[in-house]
């Protein structure tokens, strides 16, 4: 008898009690979502380099945690990344050479620059070098922050971040906080160190 009631029990009740359990835990997850919104805090990154440095493989990295397939960027990727209590906004701009003079459009505002170099390219870091000076250079940019990314350290002819530190000419700013974090895009391998850093600078500045 005991039987006979509860299944006509779930028979009546059962659908909705299910419906509002759902319907519960689709508020939770909103509350949830809303309280992380309040409690992160936003950076705007501007994320450059020359061409085939790696930048937007980092990008899609970081924001999905797999490899993705990549083509030259002829104009910007933006994804919002969050880690820790920050909010990333990055912007990843291409590196062609004529498309570099377009960046400057891009610095308004911008609280922290990731600047990606081949450490496999010793051809081209003399123009990294020439390119990342400029940039330090402009009055809009004159607070924020730089992170280097010392990428493709998983090549055999690769740069490490000391060298690539002494060929970027990094000991030689003066009032601006920077730091170098050897990477590898396609392993990870030093992207949220890298990360880290920047959230502890934005920290420091709250």
């Amino acid at each position: 008898m005991g039987n006979i009631f509860t299944n006509l029990f779930k028979g009546l009740f059962g659908k909705k009690v299910r419906t509002v359990k759902f319907e519960l835990n689709k508020f939770l997850s909103f509350l949830i979502r809303i309280k992380l919104q309040f409690l992160l805090q936003e950076m705007r990154i501007l994320m450059v380099g020359l061409d085939a440095a790696g930048k937007t493989t980092i990008l899609y990295k970081l924001k999905l945690g797999e490899i993705v397939t990549t083509i030259p960027t002829i104009g910007f990727n933006v994804e919002t990344v969050e880690y820790k209590n920050i909010s990333f906004t990055v912007w990843d701009v291409g590196g062609q050479d004529k498309i570099r003079p377009l960046w400057r459009h891009y610095f308004q505002n911008t609280q922290g620059l990731i600047f990606v170099v081949d450490s496999n390219d010793r051809e081209r870091v003399g123009e990294a070098r020439e390119e990342l000076m400029r940039m330090l250079a402009e009055d809009e940019l004159r607070d924020a922050v730089l992170l280097v990314f010392a990428n493709k350290q998983d090549l055999p002819n690769a740069m490490n971040a000391a060298e690539v530190t002494d060929k970027l000419g990094l000991h030689t700013l003066r009032n601006r906080n920077w730091y170098i974090q050897a990477t590898c895009a396609t392993s990870g391998d030093g992207l949220y160190e890298g990360l880290d850093w920047l959230s502890n600078q934005l920290k420091n500045r709250s």
